[in-house]
């Protein structure tokens, strides 16, 4: 068995099915040892977004993600991917050609220190050999899982790809969740039995986890207001009475939202880790003042907020260890309840045209069980506080490192591994032109995937920072794309739409279409004021 074999072997018995890339002459072996062990690989045309496509499929089955790149230009062209992987808490295995050692040392063409590169970006790097081969995949699979999940990448030197591997192992097992013991549980769970005004906030390291039971369950224990994150969303139901939707992305809903947190006495932190948040969300809390319990995977160190109590453990099994037998009737000047109807009326529809009438004319013409992905810009913010996502995952998105170019690909990743369910992806113009020429992959798949454009021709986000303040228009507008025609071109349907019937067509139609449909819904860039 070659070592590519072993290591591809092993990645099968992870669950992994898919690899995304573009291949060199370095990786061929290395393909080809995928596909024999039952790993498809997809051909993309940037490997940044085969990174989002690979963690598309994570998403959906749990198992990590797989980028293949050549050697030098090809591995540098995933980087931001793979960043986005190491912020969101994303298992991405990141397999690299590379030259071999000792031809490295008399030649020089395409020859780097990738190792160096992905070092600070990955939770490990690796440089493939071909006796320990079965260790450093099975190292690779544990320390992409195991934690806060997150990259890890592998140097694969073409000769050791091809030689024989005469390793032999036993795969380590995985770790058994952890749940707090000690004098702080019992004065955590005590606070709680006790609490008149208790708040939840779930974060990333919830969704990670699949916290969604516990989450819900503290929750209608402690009859407490949920706030997620936004990588967190869906984690408790977005219709339950108890959910108060996303919070630290838009200004608009945080100066809702953040009186409540001010108000609660107890505060539950399920997973909650503030890298996706604004600087509002600076120490919102006073720990003095209110109990604060944070349970987290790794121990604070970003120092945006500080905690009563600091629990490292898993989620669900930390959570199940603190709740009471019982809650209690809290909140009694009803704050929460006030919130929520505040927020709804904060971000409803207004006028007869606009970004919140693309969001929820999309929402309430699609499937329930919709898949959604969304890219960064002033789009994002309203769709993440308008989009309802009733199950976790049911919306994903760049939180931490907010990376345009994503939700195209992330949502081809997804609708890979659920070919007939609705995935439906919103970028901005700006954000869409980065990645159209995966609508080549979309079709080359035969995905059915539906993806929503934003078109105002302008970094509408940028362009609203600038006039803020005051400033010139400069290097934020950019001209026209006929989208609808791009999409015909790469084989898919292209619709323009102007108004909401349009828009309703153009869904229908997407439904029931053979191949990818593109809906460029045409809007002005003023529509965002006000409404962030």
């Amino acid at each position: 068995m070659r070592a590519a074999d072993v290591l591809a072997k092993r990645l099968y018995e992870a669950g992994c099915r898919w690899a995304f890339g573009m291949p060199g002459g370095e990786v061929l072996n290395l393909l080809d040892a995928l596909e024999e062990a039952g790993i498809t690989f997809v051909l993309c045309k940037h490997e940044n977004a085969a990174g989002f496509m690979a963690e598309g499929t994570y998403h959906r089955t749990g198992a990590p993600g797989i980028l293949i790149a050549t050697v030098g230009p090809g591995a540098l062209n995933g980087i931001n991917s793979v960043e986005n992987a190491r912020q969101d808490r994303v298992p991405l295995i990141v397999l690299t050609g590379c030259v071999d050692a000792d031809e490295a040392q008399i030649y020089t063409h395409q020859v780097l220190d990738q190792a160096q590169v992905f070092r600070p970006i990955t939770k490990a790097t690796f440089t493939l050999t071909a006796k320990r081969a079965h260790v450093i995949a099975d190292k690779a699979v544990g320390i992409a899982m195991e934690g806060r999940k997150g990259p890890v990448h592998i140097d694969v030197p073409i000769s050791v790809a091809d030689a024989p591997s005469s390793g032999q192992g036993v795969l380590r097992k995985m770790a058994s969740p952890v749940a707090p013991v000690g004098p702080d549980l019992e004065a955590a769970r005590e606070a709680l039995k006790n609490a008149k005004c208790p708040l939840i906030i779930a974060g990333v390291d919830a969704m990670s986890e699949d916290a969604s039971v516990a989450v819900q369950e503290a929750a209608e224990r402690l009859n407490a207001p949920v706030i997620t994150t936004y990588k967190a969303k869906g984690l408790m139901p977005e219709n339950h009475p108890l959910s108060m939707g996303g919070a630290g992305l838009s200004p608009k809903a945080d100066t809702l939202l953040l009186p409540l947190v001010r108000a609660a006495d107890v505060i539950l932190a399920i997973g909650y880790d503030p890298i996706e948040m604004r600087a509002g969300w600076q120490n919102p809390w006073d720990p003095e003042t209110q109990i604060v319990i944070d349970i987290t995977a790794e121990p604070n160190t970003h120092y945006m907020h500080h905690a009563t109590y600091n629990i490292i453990g898993n989620c669900a099994a930390s959570v199940v260890a603190l709740l009471p037998e019982a809650g209690q009737t809290v909140w009694p000047d009803e704050a929460p309840k006030r919130a929520e109807e505040a927020l709804k009326k904060a971000f409803a529809p207004q006028g007869d045209w606009g970004p919140d009438h693309v969001i929820a004319t999309c929402q309430g013409m699609l499937p329930a069980d919709t898949l959604a992905t969304v890219d960064s810009g002033a789009h994002r913010i309203l769709l993440s506080q308008m989009w309802q996502c009733n199950f976790p995952r049911a919306l994903t998105q760049s939180t931490a490192l907010c990376t345009m170019g994503c939700a195209v690909p992330l949502a081809m990743g997804a609708q890979l591994v659920e070919p007939d369910r609705t995935v439906v992806s919103f970028s901005g113009d700006a954000g869409f032109l980065m990645v159209a020429g995966e609508l080549a992959t979309a079709t080359e798949q035969g995905l059915k995937t539906i993806f929503v454009v934003f078109v105002d021709a302008s970094l509408a986000l940028i362009e609203l920072k600038q006039r803020q303040r005051q400033m010139t228009n400069r290097g934020v507008d950019f001209g026209t794309t006929d989208f609808a025609a791009v999409a015909n071109a790469f084989g898919g349907k292209g619709h323009h739409v102007r108004n909401t019937d349009e828009l309703k067509a153009a869904l229908k139609a997407a439904q029931s279409s053979e191949t990818f449909t593109l809906i460029a819904a045409e809007i002005d860039r003023k529509s965002y004021d006000g409404r962030l």
